[in-house]
């Protein structure tokens, strides 16, 4: 069983020496396999995502990505994040899973992630007129509500569907397919949810929800607000599952050039995103379990500084293989 690991930009290569180390505790067993991605591949291949790195990508059981991107390609032709962009359509990883938990607040954002605006055709006209076209297919639509009502299954039973029916087609598609999907899960209630009023209510009442699902740009924005309701995005993880091949699981965070290599960065982002790796990629529940533990353990012995304490990289990594 193998998993690929991209360090990415920035902080990457910190963040992930700490989850290679969770994970040759935790599951020995696993063979992890590096290569390049985002500018660090530019710089050395000029392309985020060389060959090599996605064919090994696609033969592997599971994707271990750290954050990427750096200001030196801010304007240029070529970006890290494309290389994103196209890992994610290559590996067909079109459900995105969110969790945000915090006390009260156990929810889960399944955002919709090959699909929608971001893949649409976009481009600029004679006059100047930009424009980016958004389009779903039926089938993108219930394959997606298909999974978060599964999901719903293991947790509350219950599914949120967010859209703007009221304005958008894509959105009364979504809202015409998900309601199809939902004949077939009696046990789970559905409701509806035009996305601003979702907004609101996440600011408001974040407890009230359960899975939440929703379409590429929507549960982009969504997601980041449920993390900020529930510590920000230096602790929020995420896994981006397909029906076959490999998962991606990275942290939702960025590359933060402005700290990198000072050994001060937060790793429990890609903790909990190797935690859902462990779960959602090998179903090793109790690993994943263990590992989530000693995270929030070591969060509340060994804070580092961005959560108003003192603690290193490097401490609050021992403090996470300690409970390990």
């Amino acid at each position: 069983m193998k998993i690929v690991c991209l360090p990415g930009d920035g902080v990457g290569p910190e963040v992930m020496d700490v989850a290679r180390r969770a994970l040759n505790a935790l599951a020995p067993d696993l063979e992890l396999e590096e290569h390049v991605f985002g500018a660090s591949a530019i710089r050395s291949a000029g392309n985020p995502l060389p060959e090599e790195t996605l064919t090994a990508c696609r033969r592997a059981d599971a994707v271990l990505k750290g954050p990427i991107g750096d200001p030196e390609f801010d304007a240029a032709p070529v970006r890290p994040e494309q290389g994103l962009l196209r890992l994610r359509g290559e590996l067909d990883v079109y459900a995105n899973l969110r969790p945000a938990v915090q006390g009260a607040v156990d929810l889960l954002i399944v955002r919709e992630l090959v699909g929608g605006l971001y893949f649409g055709v976009s481009g600029v006209r004679e006059d100047g007129t930009a424009f980016d076209t958004c389009e779903y297919t039926p089938a993108q639509v219930e394959r997606v509500a298909r999974r978060a009502f599964e999901l719903a299954r293991t947790r509350r039973q219950h599914v949120t569907s967010v859209d703007k029916a009221n304005v958008l087609e894509t959105s009364r598609l979504w809202r015409r397919v998900v309601n199809e999907v939902a004949r077939d899960y009696d046990d789970v209630v559905l409701e509806h949810m035009l996305v601003d009023n979702a907004a609101m209510q996440l600011a408001s009442s974040p407890e009230r929800f359960d899975v939440l699902v929703t379409e590429n740009m929507f549960g982009d924005i969504l997601s980041d607000l449920a993390a900020a309701m529930t510590g920000g995005l230096g602790l929020a993880p995420s896994a981006s599952l397909g029906d076959i091949g490999a998962g991606l699981f990275e942290p939702v965070h960025g590359s933060a050039p402005d700290i990198a290599g000072h050994g001060i960065v937060n790793p429990a982002a890609m903790l909990r995103s190797t935690a859902l790796l462990l779960e959602h990629g090998f179903g090793r529940t109790t690993e994943a379990r263990t590992l989530e533990e000693a995270v929030d353990a070591a969060l509340a012995a060994a804070p580092t500084r961005d959560l108003g304490g003192d603690a290193t990289t490097k401490a609050f990594g021992a403090a996470v293989l300690a409970g390990c």
